[in-house]
């Protein structure tokens, strides 16, 4: 018997190391003879440094940069087994968890952090990445990251500006002649999962900038600023990018991305999943246990166990999503693939309790899967007999 595990993290809880650990258990604990394949996964948000490097024996590089208000914090970065591919994580450089919720002010903080990541691999040789923009604490459409690799942004006296999103409505001239010709160089893969455009009503400000801090007010002058940085970026890198779907992801870091390297934006868990070679894997497996925090009608829409039941599909092998609530449409993803579903809470119980209990409650959950699964076996023996 051979089964493959391969959960998101539970948000909050336990990350999808953790939860891929609990549902080892919990497998041993009724099939204690089979062959376990644990990959962790995730969609480009938090934890896609550490799925990645796991899942193909890579190395975890620590990096003191810039983090969102400007101070000095260690982020950290991979290097994936080939040896040849950077996982940069921007929430590690410019994420929301690091700014103090009383310091939280979309239009100070910035991404250069992120871009100092980048850097850093490229003075190690790296020409391939992988990016994930989940998580953001800013609104700066990636100006940070690219002021990190040499890129200037002036106002019409000549000088740079300040950090921040606000600062882009003084914003005269993009100036690209410092900028670090090795990014040109590189392929960089972005794992974004949401559509949204960089401004407008359901742009960057609009829809993330509370989350972050943003008073109305606030959202309609980063709004603006994010608009006038768009027609100048235009004309200095003659891209057109702002109506892109994805643009106004990280707050409007996948637009900056797009402006200033040769970034492709894509659905973060097929990314995930073929750097691990899923498809490799799950092809000979005879079940599927996957997972996520909350599966609801928003899962179906390309989250991560939605993308490994897809695969999974493709060799008629069944996945099983354990999670830790199910909400409004979760049986959506019963039509994406995946075959059953679980929620790990044995009975009626506090948020809390279920976030604090999660580990035991995945194995005890697990267990449970795996006890139905075996009298299934048992069921088909019979069958099989009978049919003798």
């Amino acid at each position: 018997m051979h089964i493959v595990i391969a959960p998101d993290s539970y948000k909050g809880s336990l990350s999808a190391i953790g939860v891929a650990n609990a549902m080892e258990r919990g497998v041993i604990s009724v099939f204690p003879s089979a062959q376990i394949h644990k990959l962790p996964i995730a969609d480009g948000g938090e934890g896609t440094v550490e799925a990645l490097v796991t899942a193909t024996k890579g190395k975890v590089i620590h990096q003191v940069v810039q983090g969102p208000l400007g101070n000095p914090i260690t982020a950290s970065w991979g290097i994936l087994g080939d040896g040849k591919t950077a996982v940069i994580e921007m929430a590690t450089a410019s994420g929301l968890t690091l700014v103090p919720k009383e310091k939280r002010d979309p239009r100070v903080t910035t991404t250069y952090g992120t871009g100092e990541l980048f850097r850093a691999a490229l003075d190690q040789g790296i020409r391939k990445f992988i990016v994930g923009i989940g998580g953001s604490a800013t609104n700066d459409g990636g100006t940070g990251m690219a002021r990190a690799l040499g890129v200037k942004f002036l106002d019409k006296f000549g000088k740079e500006l300040s950090p921040g999103g606000a600062a882009l409505i003084n914003l005269a001239q993009i100036d690209l002649s410092g900028i670090d010709l090795r990014i040109a160089e590189a392929i960089i893969l972005v794992a974004c999962d949401v559509d949204n455009p960089l401004c407008g009503p359901k742009g960057a400000s609009a829809v993330y900038g509370p989350q972050k801090g943003a008073t109305p007010e606030m959202v309609a002058q980063l709004d603006y600023a994010l608009k006038h940085f768009a027609a100048i970026a235009t004309k200095a890198t003659g891209k057109n990018v702002s109506n892109m779907p994805g643009a106004g992801a990280a707050g409007g870091l996948g637009a900056g991305l797009l402006f200033f390297t040769n970034a492709q934006l894509r659905p973060g868990v097929d990314i995930i999943l073929a750097a691990a070679n899923f498809a490799d894997i799950v092809k000979n497996a005879t079940f599927v246990l996957t997972g996520e925090g909350a599966t609801d009608f928003q899962t179906a829409f390309g989250k991560a166990p939605v993308g490994v039941a897809k695969i999974a599909k493709k060799f008629n092998i069944p996945t099983i999503c354990l999670s830790g609530g199910l909400g409004k449409g979760s049986d959506d993803v019963l039509q994406q693939g995946i075959d059953a579903l679980m929620s790990i809470a044995p009975r009626p119980m506090p948020l809390d309790e279920c976030i604090h209990s999660a580990d035991v409650l995945i194995e005890q959950a697990t267990a449970r899967v795996c006890r139905l699964v075996n009298i299934g076996f048992q069921l088909n023996i019979a069958k099989q007999k009978q049919n003798n």
